[in-house]
């Protein structure tokens, strides 16, 4: 948009939004994986062997694609780049959801409207249940209730129970990170928190180093850059496959959260082809 160009207008649902990313991790994996992104965002400890970004930009307030696209292109991207799940908590004026992503599985999610009405595919919390090991009983059944009409339960309530059940794999949200407050509030409220962590892009070179180092100390050996396997270069070769369509498609649209996705894959699987030359040579 140039200097002459109108302001776009954001809508009052954009100005009520904001997003949390769960990720089943340490901050110091997250750190390293989060840079790719290229959004400046707050990293905090969200529970054992947990932790959870705040968005400090809010893209979906820019005329562009809404909160709970983006932050699917977010989880999505993330998830695919490292070997834990992201669970992605968004919600605007007039809805609320959630959206898993592991790996490169399809990603399952779930919305309600903001008086809590379900609009979301009650199959889609047992699966949710299953990829975070969650009991099979007692966790998917309160999950399930979650998916019940109760015109005393707004989507707010919900996004808590939700975090109610997820709180028995280690889950917990640090004090003033509130489901149903707006981005810049809660950016503030991060802010604030011992031990946060400002993630942002580095550069390339220093983005290099850092998934590198990353790379050494994962847990899923011989599919990542470096470990000279043909998992490996068949993922990182997989990896650029999927993201440049992803990427163009973002572009075409102006949609952040596909850009996103996009932008990190390719640079996962750039990198990964690049470390596994580097390798070879020395």
């Amino acid at each position: 948009m140039s200097p002459l160009d109108p302001p776009v207008p954001h809508p009052p649902s954009a100005r009520a939004a904001g997003a949390l990313l769960l990720c089943r991790a340490e901050p110091e994996a997250v750190e390293a994986v989060a840079r790719l992104l290229r959004e400046r965002m707050l990293l905090v400890p969200a529970g054992r062997e947990w932790s959870v970004l705040v968005p400090e930009g809010k893209p979906w307030s820019q005329g562009g694609e809404p909160v709970d696209r983006v932050l699917a292109g977010w989880a999505g991207a993330l998830a695919v780049g490292a070997p834990w799940p992201v669970l992605a908590l968004w919600w605007d004026a007039d809805h609320s959801g959630c959206t898993l992503a592991t790996g490169f599985r399809r990603a399952v999610g779930y919305e309600w409207l903001a008086n809590g009405t379900p609009v979301g595919v009650g199959e889609a919390m047992h699966t949710l249940a299953g990829r975070l090991g969650l009991d099979p009983v007692l966790d998917v059944q309160a999950l399930d209730r979650l998916t019940q009409d109760d015109p005393e339960t707004g989507a707010r309530a919900r996004l808590r129970g939700l975090l109610a059940v997820l709180a028995r794999v280690g889950v917990a949200l640090p004090a003033g990170l509130d489901p149903g407050d707006p981005a810049d509030r809660l950016s503030e409220a991060a802010r604030a928190l011992p031990g946060v962590r400002t993630v942002e892009w580095p550069g390339r070179g220093h983005a290099v180093r850092a998934e590198i180092d990353a790379v050494g100390h994962s847990r899923v050996g011989a599919w990542l850059p470096g470990a000279g396997t043909p998992q490996a270069r068949g993922l990182a070769l997989a990896q650029v496959a999927a993201g440049l369509p992803l990427l163009v498609r973002g572009l075409r649209r102006r949609g952040d959260g596909w850009s996103a996705a996009g932008l990190l894959l390719v640079a996962h699987g750039a990198l990964g082809l690049a470390y596994e030359r580097v390798k070879a040579r020395g």
